[in-house]
């Protein structure tokens, strides 16, 4: 009975073949899950456009700063302006000239 034998090989093939395929189905649609999901994770961690809501009353008071909280209420402060005199010392040199006997004469080429 070859023929008989040889059904039974070609069944056990065929159901081998089948379940490999479907093995591999299964990973390559949880794997497909998995990129979808991390996807979301970074979509749902992108940071809002800001809006802003219009005030409807003018007249509130700004909140007091306090220590530790949010920003200060208080306008930023002015920006530095240097003194007249000191404005030049920004390009005078901070050292004087080495005196000329610790100066060293030229290197000459070599011929």
């Amino acid at each position: 009975m070859p023929g008989q034998d040889n059904k039974r090989r070609l069944k056990l093939d065929l159901t081998i073949a089948c379940s490999l395929f479907a093995a591999g189905l299964a990973v390559s649609v949880m794997s497909l899950a998995q990129i979808r999901a991390q996807s979301r994770m970074e979509l749902a961690q992108a940071t809002q456009p800001l809006q802003g809501t219009p005030s409807d009353d003018q007249s509130k008071t700004p909140a007091q700063a306090k220590p530790g909280g949010d920003r200060p209420t208080t306008p930023a402060p002015e920006p530095a302006r240097p003194d007249p005199q000191t404005q030049g010392a920004a390009t005078r040199p901070a050292l004087p000239p080495a005196p000329a006997e610790k100066i060293a004469p030229a290197i000459k080429d070599k011929q």
